[in-house]
This record gives C-alpha cells, structure tokens and sequence, in this order.
C-alpha cells in the first residue's frame, strides 16, 4: 500500500547548508545535482559550437569562419557533447540519483568513489575548456592517426588528457553501480523485481567498465607517440594507423549504447507509468539489455568497411551489425506492446517517451542502411551518418534524459513543473530536432560530404531547413531548463508519488531524507504491479488533498 507524505522538515537539500556541504558531500542524491549542473553547462557549451556550426552552413561559401576554425568548431562540438554530455547524462545525474532509491538502499556501496568520480569529471572537462580557450582541437572527436598523433598543430594531447580524466569517473561510477546493484538491494527484491532502468544501468555499467580502459589506453597512446614519436599508429614511423581504428571503434561503438541503454531504460519506467501496465515481456526487455551489451562489443569493425577490411571480414560483422538490431526492436516492440489498450495519459513524460520511440525507431532503421555494406560505401562519410549518429545518440539520448528529469522531478526538487509549459518545450524539440536533422538524410544520400566548410549551391536550401530547424531546437532546449529553476522556487510542492507509479523511489516523501528510507523497505511484490483504475482515482484525490494542504 503507497502511503503519501507531505514534504518532510528535514530532507537531503536542507539538511546541511553552505558550499562546503556540497564540494564534499558523499550523499548521492547531490553528487546527482552536482551532475545535472555541470553536464548542463557542458550541454550549453558544446550547442554554442553546433550554433556556429550551423550559421557556418547556411551559405554555400565559407564566409563565416575559414576551414581551420570549422575544423576545431566541429571537433570541438563533438568532444564535448559526446565526452562530457552525452556519455554522463543518464547514468550521472538519473543514475546516481536513484540507483540507491530504486533498490531500497540508504547510498551508493562506495560513497566516497562516488564523489571523487565528479571530481575526476569536472577536472577532464575544465582540462578540455581550456584546450578550446587556449586554441582548440581539430581533429575530429574521433582523433584518427596518423593526423591526431603527429600532423595537428592544435592542443590534442591536452583535450586526451581531459577525455582520460573524465573515463576514470565513468568506471568509478560503473563499478559503484554494478556492487550496489549485487550487494544493496532491499530484502525481497530479487534481480526479476528489479525495475528496467537498473537492468539497463547495470548492463551499462558492464559496458563502462570492460571498454572505457581501452579507449583510454589507445588515446594514451595518441599522446606517446605525438609527444615521444614512438611508432605506435604512424606508418612513418613504423606504427599501423587501422590498430588505432580497431581500438578507437572497439569502445565507441559499444559507447552508443553506454548512451543508448540507460535511455531505454527511462523509457520502460515512462511507458509503464504512463500507460497503468505492467512492461510486455518484462524479462525480454532485461535480458535484451544484457544482449546489446555483449553484441555491442562485437560490430566495432561496421565503422571500418571503407579502411580496407576484407570481404569476409567485412561480411561478418555486417552480420554482426543486423544481429544487434533484434534486442532494439524486442524493446520497441515490448514498448509498443505495453502501449496496447494500455490507460494512457499524455503528460510532458509520456510525451518525451513518444518522440524517443520515433526518433529512435528512425535512427535505428537507417542504422541498418549503414550495416549494408553496398550502401554504406555510398552514404560514409556523409551527411547521412551525421543524421543517423544524431538520431540516435541525440535525439534518443536527449528525449530520454529530458523525460525522465521530468518524471523523476517532483521527487529530486519537491516541487511540480508547470505541465503546460513544459508540454509546449516537448512539442518544440521534437520539431526542432526533426526539422534540423531529417534534411541532412537527404543531403547525405544526395552525396554531401560530412566536416566540410563550403558546398555546392544545390546543397542550400536543404542546409537553410537544418539551420532553422537547429534554432527552434536550441529554443526547445532553453525552455525546460528556465521552468525547472522557476519551479525549484514557484512550484506547488510535489506528494510523495504524483504520478503515482509502483517503483521503491516512490514510497519515499518528496524530496527524499538524507538516508532515503526511515526503515529498509522489504518488497512483496512484482515490477510494475498496477492498481485498478478505481484504486487509483482514490489515491489521485489523495494526492490533490496532499497539495491543496
């Protein structure tokens, strides 16, 4: 039985105050809001480089910057959306915020790993501003050697060195993730009762912790021989620049999915709430987590097709590549499954979750255009890759961050947002992100290169559409971020489960006690175990009764 409470006296954002409460706080629930603050300034960093980069596009000719600051604007742009924004969003900020909440525990196994994670982050980010103050990079957020290693002129060892700073607070918080889940869960909440967001956090956390050492070590190496002229991956010097490729891809392509399946993630939490049921096939969508986190690791060479990979080679995980798409699609089928006559309400959530499952559903449909080998020889290197990795890692990501900040909201902050406000934020990105993105699809099949400055005049007028839709999305994006500071103040306070939804963070008051639960919960009961309608129409006046008073 849920029990609402009103906003208790005492609770994890006025237990303590002053600065010094925070830089050295081992609470999870602030280490969370320390995330939330600094991947927003890096969110607002890197779209002030895709603003530029856009305005750069809207002409044919290069008459905005020169091809050298296109070159550090894109770089750039990318170094900080993907390093310090996109890879830390979910499992940063929702992740440590509710980990412990979900499965009824008082913190984190290692809370003091846990903050030294945000410090080893804020260090690598500050590191890579100042590589971008002092001068920038330009490489490509990819790093390809020979170039990366002994050509650039511009600060790459330094911009290496804050990406590597930033890897270690990914495996801090990956190995924290994965002991709390094994050794901290409530009594009775068995690994089938656990709710999907865990199940994905902790196949990522699988990822995190397998991959992140070799994409560090393999940049490390970038800075040896760029700094010492070791022959490591310039053939002038005796190296092999595809090692590189195979070592670089080897975690990226499993980083999409240290994006992508936290995201998931959200989504079962927001399809399941906002529809009253239970997720269709619960233990297909966890165990599909697991399976894209092992086939992740198997389709790095798909990025390789044109490097000179062998037929055979590049068969096998061409197959590879259109293997890994059945556990997406068992999630979106699941996903569309629960929706079936499901009682869905359209709040700003559920909304978020909807432009996910399409944005997702096209990015992943044109993924498989790019496990093709024929039309990926066509379509590399160009727009339609840059729309592709859009959709997917920003749009999905972004959708799914944004929803679950939504939904988890009234419980991090106690206080509701203003649900018109933010329906209308929704509706802006969606067709912002659509109309910015879908346009390069057809200016990448059409043949225009990815990274250039300048093109061909018949190229504009799909450009122009890319830039204005990239305006409205930058409106879009401002909106959530004002009404939610406006709420922290001007909100009505939030119940212990607005919703209301079944999961453990849920039967804790809003905002939770610094221990998160006055005694440990013992679970009885299934995932996602809804009440009738009737029963929760009583419980909704409950709640109207919890705010009016």
């Amino acid at each position: 039985m849920i029990v609402d409470r009103v906003e208790p006296r005492e609770n994890y954002l006025n237990a303590d105050y002053g600065i010094k409460s925070w830089l050295l706080t081992t609470d999870h629930k602030r280490i969370a809001l320390l995330y939330l603050v600094s991947v927003t300034l890096f969110f607002f960093v890197g779209g002030v480089f895709a603003v530029l980069i856009r305005l750069e596009l809207l002409t044919p000719q290069g008459d905005l910057v020169q091809a050298e600051t296109y070159n550090k604007l894109f770089t750039m742009h990318g170094v900080t959306m993907i390093f310090f924004f996109l890879i830390p969003a979910i499992p940063a900020v929702l992740g440590n915020f509710l980990v412990p909440l979900m499965i009824g525990a008082r913190d984190l196994a290692f809370p003091r790993l846990n903050l030294a994670s945000w410090y080893f982050f804020i260090l690598g980010g500050l590191i890579a501003i100042w590589a971008i103050l002092a001068g920038g990079v330009d490489t490509g957020w990819t790093f390809y050697t020979p170039y990366s290693s002994s050509y650039s002129t511009t600060y790459v060892a330094v911009t290496i060195l804050g990406i590597f700073l930033s890897g270690f607070s990914s495996i801090f918080t990956g190995l924290n993730f994965i002991v709390t889940i094994h050794r901290m869960r409530a009594p009775g909440l068995t690994w089938f009762r656990l709710p999907l967001f865990i199940w994905s956090l902790y196949a990522t956390s699988v990822i995190i912790v397998l991959g992140t050492p070799v994409v560090a070590i393999t940049l490390l190496l970038v800075a040896v021989e760029r700094i010492l002229r070791v022959g490591i991956f310039d053939p002038a010097l005796g190296g092999d620049p595809l090692l590189f490729q195979h070592l670089f891809w080897f975690y990226s392509h499993p980083a999409v999915y240290i994006m992508v399946l936290p995201a998931m993630g959200v989504i079962s939490e927001l399809v399941a709430t906002f529809s009253r049921k239970n997720i269709f096939g619960y233990r297909f969508v966890a165990f599909a987590s697991v399976a894209i986190a092992v086939l992740g690791f198997l389709v790095w060479a798909h990025h390789m097709f044109v490097a000179g990979l062998s037929v055979y080679g590049a068969m096998i995980f061409s197959f590879l590549s259109y293997f890994v798409a059945v556990p997406s699609a068992i999630k979106v089928f699941n996903w569309t499954a629960t929706l079936y006559k499901g009682s869905i309400s359209y709040q700003t959530p559920m909304l978020y979750a909807f432009g996910f499952i399409g944005l997702f559903t096209i990015g992943g449909v044109t993924g498989l255009f790019l496990a093709s080998l024929g039309i990926d020889v066509h379509v590399t290197d160009t727009y339609f890759v840059v729309a592709h990795f859009h959709y997917i890692m920003v749009g999905g990501t972004i959708m799914a961050y944004l929803g679950g900040l939504h939904y988890w909201w009234p419980k991090i902050s106690g206080r509701m947002y203003p649900e018109g406000w933010a329906k209308l934020g929704a509706l802006v990105i969606f067709i912002g992100f659509n109309l910015t993105f879908f346009p390069q699809f057809v200016l990448g099949y059409l043949g225009m290169p990815r990274r250039y400055y300048a093109y061909p005049d018949e190229f504009q007028v799909l450009n122009v559409m890319s830039s204005a839709g990239a305006s409205i999305l930058g409106v879009g994006y401002l909106l959530p971020m004002i009404y939610l500071i406006w709420s922290m103040r001007y909100g009505p306070r939030a119940s212990s489960n607005p919703w209301p939804a079944t999961g453990l963070e849920w039967r804790t008051p809003s905002p939770p006690p610094t221990e998160n639960f006055k005694e440990t919960p013992v679970v009885t009961w299934e995932p996602y175990e809804f009440r009738p309608r009737e029963e929760m129409e009583v419980i909704g006046k409950l709640n109207i009764n919890d705010e009016s008073g």
